[in-house]
C-alpha cells in the first residue's frame, strides 16, 4: 500500500507539472544565486497551485452551465428512445450523442468554444455539409435506391393523397409567421410538416441559416432545432398517428378493403422515374437538388443494370452520410443557441402540422371515396401515409388496419401515398425556397 500511494503522489505531481509546463505557467520563475531554498519552494508550491487552478478553468465542469447539462440529458433521451423502444435508431442515436458532444463547453484563448462552432476543427468542416445543403440529396439518392415506385404506378389516384397531406406544411408557415417569425424561418419551420428530416434540413440550411437576411433583418439560426423537432416527430409516427386516425376514420371505414395492387412491368418502372423528375423539375426547379437524387437513385435500382450503384447508393452511402448528418446536426444544438422560446415554439408548431397533415391525408380519402364506386373506394387510413415518413407512417397504417380486420393488409396500399409524400415535400420546399429565397 507504502508503494501505491508513493505511485499515485508521483503521478499526480506529474500531472500538475505537465499541465504546468504546458500554460507556460512556469516562465515566470526565474532563480537567482541569492534566492533562498525557501522562496524557491513557496515559487514551486504557487506555481503548481496556478497550474491546478488553470487546469480547472480549462475543463468542461468549469464551463458548463444548467442549460448544457439539460441539453445532455435531451441527448441520452434519444438514445434511451432508441434502443428501449426501437424509435428510429438509425437517426435518433447518432443525433443523441451529437447532442451530447455539442455541450461539452471548453475554453480557448478566443474565449468559450462548443465543439461544432471551433473554427479549423473536424466537427466543424463535417458540419458545413449541412449548412451548404451537401447531405440531405445524398440522402435522396439513397432513398431512392430502395424505394419501390410499384404501388403508386399501379393506382395513380393515391398520390393525391400525398399531395393532401402536404396542407400540414402551409398551415405551418402561415401559423409561424403569426407567431412572429420572419418568412423565411416560417418557410423553413414549416417544412416540419412533411415529416421528412432531410429535406427540413435542405430548407433551414438555405432559409434559416443564421447568415442571410430578409427586408434588412438577419435570419436566425434554426437548423438544429428544425432538424431535431422533425426527426423527433419521425420517429414518434407510432404514437402521434394513431390517435388522429381513430378520431377521424369510423370502425366501418376502417375495414374497408381495397384491390390489390396490379403488377407493374419493368418498362413502367424504368419509365417513371425519369418522368417523374421531368415533370416535377419543371413544376418546382428549386428542389432539384433533391428530387435528381430521388429520382437517379430508383432509376440506379430500377434499371437492372447497375446493381452496385444501387447497392451502393441504399446501404454504404446512406448509412455514412446518416452518421455524419446525424451527429453534426445534434452537436448543433448547444444550449446557449437551443434552449429558447424560439425552439420551443418550433417544436410546438411541428406537432400541429404532423397532426394537420395526417388529418389532411385521412380527410381528402374520405372525399374521394364520395366520388368513387363502392368496390373502388379508398380506406381512410391509407390516407395517414400521405406524410413523408418512409416506411414508419406505413406500417402504422398496416397495423391499424389489422386491429379491426386481420386479413386486410393494407401496406402496399399505403406506401403509394407514402412515397408520394416524399416527392409532395421536397416541391413543397422547392416552392417556398422559390419564394423566400434571396
Amino acid at each position: 500500500m507504502g508503494i501505491r500511494k508513493l505511485l499515485t503522489v508521483v503521478a499526480a505531481m506529474a500531472v500538475i507539472v505537465v499541465v504546468s509546463s504546458a500554460f507556460g505557467l512556469g516562465d515566470n520563475i526565474n532563480p537567482t544565486v541569492t534566492e533562498t531554498v525557501a522562496d524557491a519552494a513557496t515559487s514551486s508550491e504557487s506555481a503548481d497551485f496556478q497550474g491546478l487552478q488553470k487546469f480547472i478553468e480549462y475543463s468542461g465542469f468549469e464551463n458548463a452551465t444548467a442549460g448544457h447539462f439539460v441539453m445532455i440529458l435531451v441527448g441520452l433521451f434519444f438514445i434511451f428512445l432508441a434502443i428501449r423502444y426501437d424509435y428510429e435508431p438509425l437517426l435518433l442515436i447518432p443525433i443523441g450523442f451529437g447532442v451530447i458532444i455539442g455541450n461539452i463547453p471548453f475554453l480557448e484563448n478566443s474565449g468559450l468554444m462548443l465543439g461544432i462552432y471551433e473554427q479549423g476543427s473536424v466537427l466543424n468542416y463535417l458540419y458545413k455539409g449541412v449548412t451548404l445543403g451537401i447531405y440531405p440529396p445524398l440522402i435522396f439518392l439513397g432513398i431512392g435506391a430502395m424505394t419501390d415506385f410499384s404501388s403508386l404506378i399501379s393506382n395513380p389516384k393515391l398520390m393525391l393523397l400525398g399531395a393532401a397531406a402536404q396542407i400540414g406544411i402551409f398551415i405551418t408557415f402561415i401559423g409561424a409567421l403569426a407567431l412572429g417569425f420572419l418568412a423565411p424561418e416560417a418557410g423553413a419551420i414549416a417544412i416540419i410538416g412533411g415529416a421528412d428530416g432531410p429535406t427540413a434540413i435542405f430548407l433551414s440550411s438555405k432559409l434559416a441559416n443564421g447568415m442571410n437576411f430578409y427586408e434588412g433583418v438577419q435570419v436566425k439560426n434554426l437548423i438544429g432545432p428544425i432538424a431535431i423537432a422533425a426527426y423527433s416527430y419521425m420517429a414518434l409516427v407510432p404514437v402521434i398517428q394513431p390517435p388522429v386516425m381513430r378520431l377521424l376514420v369510423s370502425k366501418k371505414e376502417r375495414t374497408i378493403r381495397m384491390k390489390p395492387p396490379r403488377v407493374v412491368p419493368k418498362v413502367e418502372k424504368i419509365i417513371f422515374p425519369i418522368a417523374g423528375f421531368i415533370l416535377t423539375a419543371f413544376i418546382s426547379p428549386s428542389s432539384m437538388p433533391l428530387l435528381s437524387m430521388l429520382f437517379l437513385g430508383n432509376l440506379l435500382k430500377e434499371s437492372g443494370v447497375t446493381k452496385r450503384l444501387a447497392d451502393t447508393a441504399r446501404t454504404s452511402l446512406i448509412d455514412i452520410v446518416t452518421i455524419i448528418l446525424g451527429v453534426t446536426v445534434g452537436a448543433s444544438t448547444q444550449a446557449t443557441v437551443f434552449l429558447n422560446s424560439s425552439s420551443l415554439l418550433i417544436f410546438a408548431l411541428g406537432a400541429g402540422s404532423f397532426i394537420v397533415a395526417t388529418a389532411g391525408g385521412i380527410l381528402f380519402a374520405k372525399f374521394m371515396n364520395l366520388f368513387l364506386k363502392e368496390d373502388n373506394k379508398i380506406n381512410p387510413l391509407v390516407g395517414a401515409a400521405g406524410v413523408s415518413a418512409v416506411p414508419d407512417s406505413a406500417r402504422v397504417v398496416q397495423h391499424e388496419g389489422l386491429k379491426y380486420d386481420k386479413n386486410n393488409h393494407l401496406l402496399m396500399h399505403a406506401m403509394a401515398p407514402n412515397v408520394a409524400g416524399v416527392i409532395g415535400s421536397a416541391v413543397a420546399a422547392g416552392l417556398l425556397l422559390s419564394f423566400l429565397g434571396s
